[in-house]
């Protein structure tokens, strides 16, 4: 474990309050902690702005496997990136709609290329990309 360090921080009545709600709401154990998990997030965050650092990637879309080819051009837009892919999973919505759930590790600004060409085919009704990497 790291040495800890203690600081001090002014902050205004109104926003304390509203953070200590959203502890309690969290279950948060103490402020320390919702801070130190404020700060790893905001640095995450700025990490993955970086396009060539190492980052993971969940895609997740929703189409409509009968309208045109998509599912063979989503399937070959895979096989084109199969050293970046870490895990697919496909669900059966009903007779015409899937989710299809896709696990990425690769560089930041790969990932959302890969995610642009999967997302902007005709068929995909609706789709999301969640970029996430290691703070450190």
């Amino acid at each position: 474990m790291n040495k800890l360090t203690r600081f001090g921080v002014s902050i205004e009545d109104d926003l304390l309050k509203q953070f200590e709600k959203l502890n309690a709401k969290k279950k948060y154990s103490n402020r320390s902690e919702a801070i130190r998990d404020l700060i790893r997030d905001k640095l995450a965050n700025e990490k993955i702005k970086d396009i060539n650092s190492l980052s993971f990637g969940v895609i997740s879309f929703v189409y409509n496997h009968h309208k045109g080819d998509v599912q063979k051009k989503l399937n070959n837009i895979q096989h084109d990136f199969l050293k970046s892919i870490v895990f697919t999973t496909h669900v059966h919505i009903d007779h015409e709609n899937c989710l299809e759930i896709i696990i990425l590790k690769e560089k930041a600004g790969k990932i959302k290329s890969i995610s642009d060409n999967l997302l902007a085919l005709k068929g995909v009704e609706q789709g999301k990309l969640t970029l996430m990497a290691s703070y450190k």
